[in-house]
């Protein structure tokens, strides 16, 4: 198969193709499965996903910018950067896998879960978030200036080294022990000395 700016692709099962650099920029994806595919440079955005899965895939760019997600599922994908900035997620299941770069920045997330995942680096910036939740998975980095959370939870958050917008934490929930480690960060935001 092949993507095309614009295309509407509805219950297709894609195993094992190289998808590698097609551009389905406004694209209409409804109920298809990818499995084992190679997706480097491959280009959705504006695109909308809808009860779609994608499984065992790799890139080391996804341009997901502006695009919609919907009752959809990620599994054990090696991703290098995804730009998935502005992008709507509404019942996103991300189950596995490695990220090196993942960009949410201004993006709305709705009852979305990260189960098991590896996240060098996680940009939620400006973010949306309602029902967030991570399970058991290693973050690194965490950019999290001027996002905002209903029912988020980061306790199953570990690894975490570098935070950056510590105010964006407000109205999350951390662990006891996640707030012992952020604070110096939060010390340091309010303007305390420690002695």
């Amino acid at each position: 198969m092949s993507l095309e700016p614009g295309a509407d692709l509805d219950g297709l099962e894609v195993i094992g193709q190289r998808l590698d650099g097609q551009d389905g920029s406004s694209a209409r994806v409804l109920e298809c499965s990818f499995s084992g595919c190679s997706l480097d440079g491959v280009r959705l955005d504006h695109a909308r996903v809808i009860d779609t899965t994608v499984a065992d895939s790799r890139a080391g760019e996804l341009l997901l910018a502006s695009s919609t997600w919907q009752d959809s599922a990620w599994t054990d994908l090696r991703l290098g950067a995804v730009q998935a900035y502005g992008s709507t997620w509404t019942r996103v299941r991300v189950t596995g896998g490695k990220f090196d770069y993942l960009n949410l920045r201004d993006a709305r997330l709705t009852d979305v879960t990260f189960v098991g995942v590896v996240i060098d680096e996680l940009d939620l910036a400006r973010v949306k978030a309602k029902k967030l939740t991570f399970e058991e998975c290693r973050v690194r980095r965490l950019l999290l200036s001027g996002a905002t959370h209903q029912d988020t939870d980061l306790r199953g958050i570990s690894g975490l080294e570098s935070i950056e917008g510590i105010d964006g934490l407000a109205g999350a929930t951390i662990s006891p022990d996640q707030l012992v480690d952020l604070a110096p960060a939060l010390a340091d935001h309010v303007g305390l000395r420690v002695r």
